[in-house]
């Protein structure tokens, strides 16, 4: 079973499962140097998708970037973020079916509501 506190924080703050991983993937390899090239191939995306990917982990903070010709990341969450990532990767590592349907479940609501907007209706 998933705690509510991390079931929360997934719904609210991890888009994708590409994300999640990105995310675990960078937290087990702090040290390391990360650019779209290093980590696309590592999550099976596009170079385009990774850079997308990296830049929404860094606007939440979960990530440094260092600017250059091409940025590069580096895992570097608060206090608070580390011990929620924490949880997480403990939750990923239990319930991995569990966590990815709940992230998918969430992504297909969105689509359907967005749908939804679109659709016509006798008034």
């Amino acid at each position: 079973m998933i705690p509510d506190d991390v079931r929360r924080f997934i719904l609210t703050s991890i888009p994708s499962v590409p994300h999640i991983e990105a995310l675990l993937l960078m937290r087990r390899e702090p040290q390391q140097a990360w650019s779209k090239q290093r980590i696309a191939p590592r999550l099976y995306i596009s170079e385009e998708k990774a850079s997308e990917l990296l830049n929404d982990l860094a606007k939440a903070g979960f990530i440094s970037t260092e600017a250059g010709s091409a940025p590069i990341y580096r895992y570097a969450p608060s206090g608070a973020q580390s011990k929620m990532v924490e949880k997480v990767a403990d939750a990923y590592a239990r319930s991995l079916v569990e966590v990815t349907n709940m992230i998918h479940r969430r992504s297909v609501a969105r689509v359907q509501q967005f749908a939804e907007a679109f659709r016509f209706r006798k008034d």
